[in-house]
């Protein structure tokens, strides 16, 4: 089949098989079901990898939140404290979609503990307003972790990733878009 100007081919064991599967077994879950796997990576302090299922991996974006970047301040303290509270686990995704880049977007529970809220909690995550709920509980527990100055807040003014990627990207000189790839 001939590929169309500016479009590429998924090859057949990449996003296409996942997004499949993630919709199946989304589909058998009654609504607001949580779906079984086990944390097999993470990446940052917001982004982990699953196993679904026993075999099909999964990359999740953790909904709500934006934790500061590997290279940012706080980058490699967000990514240790998620990986603290998940890595190894068996966990359950609450789905809440896809992003642009095929990440499935959910919260999740590692070991019974809302990952989400505690990054969050611990002063490694920002509540990411664009997203997350007007009345979402994440900002008292924002408010708290910067009260008690706990993880990032412990800093001045510390820097929303959001902020820091834009930054990052103005001078390189490329679109916002490229950036994110």
């Amino acid at each position: 089949m001939p590929a169309c100007a500016g479009m590429t081919a998924l090859p057949r064991s990449g996003l296409l098989p996942a997004a499949l599967l993630l919709a199946l077994l989304a589909a058998a879950l009654p609504a607001g079901a949580d779906l079984p796997v086990r944390v097999v990576a993470v990446h940052d302090g917001d982004t982990l990898t699953v196993l679904a299922d026993g075999r099909r991996r999964l990359r999740v974006r953790l909904t709500d939140i934006d934790a500061p970047e590997l290279g940012q301040a706080f980058g490699m303290r967000a990514k240790a404290s998620l990986s603290d509270l998940c890595f190894g686990k068996a966990a359950a995704l609450e789905v809440r979609g896809r992003d642009r880049y095929g990440r499935t977007l959910a919260r999740i529970k590692c070991g019974g503990r809302d990952a989400n809220a505690e990054q969050v909690r611990l002063g490694y995550a920002w509540v990411y307003t664009r997203y997350a709920a007007a009345d979402s509980p994440l900002y008292a527990l924002q408010h708290d972790a910067v009260a008690a100055r706990r993880g990032l807040w412990s800093t001045r003014e510390p820097l929303p990733p959001w902020e820091w990627r834009r930054r990052g990207t103005a001078a390189r000189g490329l679109a916002p878009s490229q950036s994110m790839r």
